[in-house]
């Protein structure tokens, strides 16, 4: 060529694949990300169910009768260590799973883990909606926690890997945009089944909430 200079080809075929996008890069990329909203809708909607009368008198009936009391100031109701342990629970889980997941994934793939993530995640979300006992609710968080550490791990990755790599930075960034989603959703849901009645009370608004998860 002229002058000595080699053209290089902006976007190299690797394996067939010229780092394009198409239609179904597209829905394959928002379709891992969406995956955010899993861990962004529990974030959220934790705080609302632990604040719902009907949820705090079936498990934790000892709060309500502190607000009840004019001794106890108002900050600090919520003291219970068993309500911290169902809160922190799911992030517990989430780290320690998470650490395990980076080797995991190398073995299974991402994809895979992103599946098994979701079912574990579908698993825990029954359990918690199904809750009679504080048990329930604990295993429920704990196996929530495992599908948000495992899909937190292999998403952004696998995002990262079939995303051109021009456009990786924007698809990755889906992610945390599910995530945001998933907070601003567990608010709406938190605000309009707090003012909803079934039958008669707001019993089941808890359960409905927690088996959205």
């Amino acid at each position: 060529m002229a002058g000595g200079v080699v053209p290089v080809d902006s976007s190299p075929a690797v394996n067939g694949f010229a780092g394009k996008i198409t239609f179904s890069v597209v829905i394959t990329c928002l379709v891992a990300a969406s995956s955010g909203l899993i861990f962004g809708y529990d974030v959220g909607i934790s705080g609302g169910v632990t604040t719902m009368v009907p949820f705090l008198e079936k498990f934790f009936p000892n709060i309500l009768r502190k607000i009840a009391s004019a001794e106890v100031n108002m900050y600090c109701v919520y003291d219970s260590q068993i309500l911290t342990l169902f809160t922190s629970s799911l992030y517990l889980a989430g780290l320690v799973s998470s650490l395990a997941a980076s080797r995991i994934t190398i073995a299974f793939g991402r994809r895979n883990i992103i599946l098994f993530g979701g079912i574990v995640f579908f698993v825990g979300s029954a359990l918690n909606a199904g809750a009679e006992n504080i048990a329930m609710l604990i295993l429920g968080r704990i196996l929530l926690g495992i599908g948000v550490g495992f899909t937190n791990q292999a998403a952004p990755l696998y995002l990262s890997e079939i995303a051109p790599p021009k456009w990786r930075g924007a698809f990755n960034a889906g992610f945390n945009f599910f995530v945001g989603i998933g907070v601003v959703a567990a608010g709406c849901i938190n605000y309009g089944t707090a003012k909803h009645k079934w039958g008669g009370g707001s019993l089941l608004a808890w359960r409905w909430c927690l088996q959205q998860l």
